[in-house]
């Protein structure tokens, strides 16, 4: 049986921090932000906002487009990392926010849980539910998955120029409109690692950012070996004797902890796939100098030990992505998925479907007819898992792309001064003070300090 994605939904928080405002105030390099981690805007959450009014609002903006009511809905996922109970899923506060529109026990069939494994949670989930499509116990009921997270750092942290806010919403089915997924083909990786994590009662991360990069890395080429193992075995693809994997995806969609991750990831990957094949000869000739090797085992460790190899490597990369090879590729599957990221920040689980719902819409600008157009997901979540996967996006596709306009939903969002950001920050604000309203939205009203009960209301 098929199961895909029918619309995707994207909610952002109205107010922003700019580049231009963040780097004069903590003295950091323009440049660095904008070129060096392609970092433009950063999305940040109102005072009368959580993760879960973000979901609430993706999930009742997708249903709405879709007039999908509470009765076509048989389950509903939230994938987040930035979860505020240890016990009660995010899901329920969903339930509980939808049920004041839709009315009281409208959602009492509809079944899931929050799911949590960093930023890979969400692809998990979205995994989840395709299987529980493809068995057919939907029954012609859709799945939801909703991604939804507030990526926040310390203040003055090297983290802290890379956070964002936001939600993406997925309405799956065994009719899909805008995407169908490859099966049996997924492939997941998995390993017990400390490069990201956020111990109880921290509403920051602990963070090792080059370690975590290299896992990243890692892992997902890890993930991709299994995937062409099934891709082989399963005949979906047979690639021809200088022919990579990747020269039949044709749109690669990777996690963007900051957009410029994804060109790096991208580099990564192609330097795994080509390096055995005839055309690297002839690219090493153009770069000018061999590839670095690392130390044998080539361990994270190693690595991280050899600040020598580290350079060289570095260097290695930023040539070969000056190459026309690398430029080709890079603009043809990945440039338009970056986009959306540049402008709202890094939103953990919700980056890399973030990057689908840019890609879609971008490509569609330009005039490119992507019915048939074949999308690989590179998904990573820290301590650490990463999962690849593909599909095809459908004939029926522009019905729901043409509808997609981020500048749009985005022209209203307000600029904040560097001494509002860190008010919000520092969570120094009362509860019932914001700075905007939350008109038309789902808001937190109230957080009892007794036994941190929480309470929501959608403003009309």
């Amino acid at each position: 049986m098929a199961a895909g994605i029918d619309d995707i939904s994207v909610y952002i928080p109205k107010l922003y921090v700019d580049t231009e405002d963040f780097a004069q105030a903590r003295d950091v390099d323009i440049d660095k932000m904008r070129k060096g981690l392609g970092i433009y805007q950063m999305a940040i959450a109102d005072n009368n906002q959580d993760p879960a009014c973000l979901a609430a609002n993706a999930t009742y903006k997708i249903m709405k487009r879709n007039d999908i009511h509470p009765k076509d809905v048989g389950r509903l996922y939230i994938s987040t990392e930035s979860s505020f109970d240890e016990s009660k899923a995010m899901n329920a506060y969903v339930v509980g926010m939808l049920e004041q529109v839709y009315g009281p026990g409208t959602f009492g069939h509809c079944g899931g849980v929050e799911t949590k494994f960093a930023c890979v949670s969400g692809s998990y989930a979205l995994y989840d539910n395709l299987n529980w499509i493809r068995a057919g116990e939907a029954d012609s009921q859709y799945a939801l998955v909703v991604v939804s997270d507030i990526a926040k750092y310390d203040l003055g942290s090297s983290g802290e120029m890379t956070q964002g806010a936001g939600a993406v919403a997925m309405l799956l089915s065994d009719d899909p409109h805008l995407l169908t997924f490859d099966p049996k083909v997924t492939a997941t990786s998995i390993s017990d690692e400390y490069d990201f994590y956020r111990p109880f009662g921290k509403d920051t991360p602990i963070v090792h950012g080059q370690y975590s990069n290299l896992l990243y890395l890692l892992q997902v080429r890890k993930a991709l070996d299994l995937y062409k193992k099934k891709v082989l075995s399963t005949k979906l693809i047979t690639p021809g004797p200088d022919e990579s994997i990747l020269d039949y995806i044709d749109y690669l969609n990777m996690h963007l902890p900051y957009s410029a991750m994804g060109r790096k990831a991208l580099a990564y990957l192609l330097r795994h796939e080509w390096r055995h094949l005839p055309r690297w000869k002839s690219l090493i000739e153009k770069i000018g100098m061999a590839e670095p090797v690392a130390q044998h085992p080539g361990t994270i460790e190693t690595i991280l030990a050899n600040p020598e190899f580290i350079k060289d490597d570095s260097k290695f990369n930023r040539l070969l992505m000056e190459t026309d090879e690398f430029i080709d590729i890079y603009e043809k599957k990945l440039s338009s998925s970056l986009i959306a990221s540049k402008m709202i920040g890094n939103l953990y689980t919700a980056s890399l479907y973030l990057g689908l719902r840019s890609s879609l819409e971008y490509e569609h600008r330009k005039g490119v007819d992507l019915a048939g157009k074949r999308v690989g997901f590179g998904s990573y979540g820290s301590g650490s898992s990463a999962m690849v996967f593909s599909g095809v996006i459908t004939e029926e596709y522009a019905d729901v792309v043409s509808k997609m306009n981020l500048d749009s939903e985005m022209k209203n969002r307000r600029r904040l001064t560097l001494d509002e950001y860190e008010l919000l920050h520092r969570g120094q604000m009362p509860l019932t003070e914001s700075i905007l309203s939350g008109d038309g939205e789902f808001i937190l009203t109230d957080v009892n300090k007794s036994n941190s009960e929480r309470q929501y209301v959608f403003k009309s």
